[in-house]
């Protein structure tokens, strides 16, 4: 809300009262039929007829008569009748032909103001104050347009010379709080506002004013108090809805906040600003479909707000409407093409629906400008990973983790890209790296154990499985990948433990089923090995080629 909206409407109140635009204060000049229809529409007037008077006045200047008092006349019934452009002809030319007027500047101003000409108006104000320097209304009315124009300091200054005459003078304290309020001095202004409440406990204004200043200040108090002192006066006010609003958003409490902005845009449709909180609102509490509906409307009163597409991506996405999601982000991109956050997003809804390559050509595009953006390159990395570009994942890994060097994930990545290039130091490397970085990431120790098992360092190997197991792995390849270990490394009562570790995570585990066969007739256990074959062979009959010889890894 505009803080002096309000005192605009008191000021047009008290300029009425105290000096309505009215006749000329000068002997009469008309004579004749001037002076006969003059007459006549006081009469008129006098009977509540002021258009048929307004009529009699308008022949009479169509058929000569140019006067001081026909055109104040006139002026005063294209006032009360609203016709405000008109009464401002009225009183221009009453001032061309008497420029002294005494209440000539002082209406038309009045008009001026009405018609909201705030420039115009004020030099009126200004010029009837030179005719008469202690004229309280016109101080007054000079100060508003002063406000107006945003010339604070000047209507400070009006506004104080109205309350020197009369100190009490409610509209004009009130317009001295204003001005104090647009130079920031929120202190002297609050405590004016609070004065006028005392002695006029249901003044609204002051109380939108009050909460506006708390706005300002980020005075969740302030503005709880006021908002709640004008809801008992006008129960559905906006100003107060939009302060406790504020407080709820400020104080985490989005239940609060989503029903004061779900009245708000019950209200105004068609307000942006309220539709975009209320999104917001739904959002942080997980409604989301609620939320969608809430940045549609958004999107449909400001169809230009990035931010707004941006939020209904983000919705759409997390509901799982990719096409829909999809479409926000696409919107966004054409209002702010070069957006990383939009870049980003987008090209995460592409991966999910399998385009690949496009979504890698925009994680290509946000990195050309944006080149600190670590997880546009681990998303990269992973495209190229996925495709078989060894090469430029490792490279995109690695720009990754000099923005963000303990990324596990990434050095896990980074060492999968340099064990399928052949460079198995690097990748061993990058995979200890992963353990400092987290101790019990499982995918580097897998990776550490399978390159331990390349170079036939089955001992680190076996290590490298314990702790996976330790740390509460119970994958059956592990335990089956471990018993091939330890069988190779002679210890086939381990062995036989660890197969059947993987038979109960996966009884069909036909691999598991033979080695286990060849490490029990090892133990000279041979019916039992025989059943186990049995069942491998069941499981899987292409087995039966190596049925006799031990499994190799």
């Amino acid at each position: 809300m505009n803080p002096d909206k309000s005192i605009n409407q008191r000021k047009r109140t008290e300029s009425q009262q105290a000096t309505p635009p009215g006749q000329a204060q000068e002997p009469s000049r008309l004579a004749g039929p001037y002076a006969k229809a003059l007459a006549k529409a006081v009469s008129l007037h006098l009977e509540g007829k002021a258009k048929d008077a307004l009529r009699e006045l308008d022949n009479a200047v169509a058929t000569g008569a140019d006067s001081v008092e026909m055109h104040s006349a006139r002026g005063h019934l294209q006032y009360d009748l609203e016709m405000y452009e008109d009464a401002v002809q009225s009183y221009t030319r009453l001032l061309a032909l008497d420029p002294r007027h005494p209440n000539g500047n002082f209406n038309l101003a009045v008009c001026l103001e009405k018609l909201g000409r705030w420039e115009h108006a004020g030099q009126q104000f200004e010029r009837a104050l030179d005719a008469d320097p202690q004229r309280l209304e016109a101080w007054l009315g000079l100060g508003i347009c002063r406000l107006h124009t945003e010339k604070a300091e000047q209507a400070l200054d009006a506004f104080e010379r109205c309350l020197a005459r009369d100190a009490d003078h409610e509209t004009a304290r009130f317009g001295k709080a204003v001005a104090l309020q647009y130079l920031w001095r929120f202190d002297e202004a609050a405590e004016l506002y609070r004065g006028i409440l005392e002695r006029n406990p249901a003044s609204e204004e002051s109380l939108v004013n009050l909460i506006t200043i708390g706005m300002a200040r980020k005075d969740e108090k302030m503005i709880r108090e006021y908002s709640e002192q004008l809801l008992t006066i006008r129960p559905f006010s906006q100003a107060a809805l939009e302060g406790l609003a504020t407080c709820a958003f400020s104080s985490g409490d989005y239940e609060a906040a989503s029903r004061c902005c779900a009245k708000l845009v019950e209200f105004t449709p068609n307000h942006f600003e309220r539709w975009f909180n209320l999104g917001v609102a739904y959002q942080k509490l997980g409604r989301l479909e609620q939320a969608a509906q809430a940045y549609s409307e958004a999107v449909r009163v400001r169809p230009d707000s990035k931010q707004a597409f941006v939020n209904l991506g983000i919705v759409r996405q997390e509901l799982g409407d990719l096409k829909g999601a999809r479409e926000a982000y696409e919107r966004a991109l054409q209002l702010a093409p070069d957006i990383p956050e939009i870049l980003y997003n987008l090209g995460s809804v592409l991966e999910q629906q399998g385009q690949k390559d496009e979504a890698e050509k925009l994680y290509t595009r946000l990195l050309v400008k944006n080149s600190d953006w670590e997880d546009a390159w681990f998303r990269l990395g992973y495209l190229r990973l996925t495709r078989g570009d060894y090469h430029g994942s490792a490279e995109a890994f690695d720009a990754c983790l000099r923005k963000k060097n303990s990324w596990p994930e990434a050095l896990v990545n980074l060492g999968l890209s340099y064990w399928k290039i052949g460079d198995r130091d690097a990748a061993r490397r990058s995979y200890e790296q992963a353990i400092e970085a987290q101790t019990d990431n499982v995918d580097a120790l897998r990776g550490l154990a399978a390159l331990a098992i390349e170079r036939a360092d089955f001992q680190q190997a076996l290590d490298y499985q314990a702790r996976l197991i330790d740390q509460g792995e119970r994958s059956p390849e592990l335990f089956y990948n471990t018993g091939l270990l330890l069988q190779k490394s002679g210890q086939v009562e381990d062995a036989i433990r660890l197969y059947k570790e993987a038979l109960t995570e996966r009884p069909n585990f036909a691999e598991a089923l033979l080695n286990l066969g060849h490490a029990l007739k090892a133990k000279g256990q041979q019916d039992e090995a025989r059943s186990y074959w049995r069942q491998a062979l069941d499981a899987k009959p292409e087995l039966a080629q190596g049925y006799f010889e031990p499994a190799h890894t």
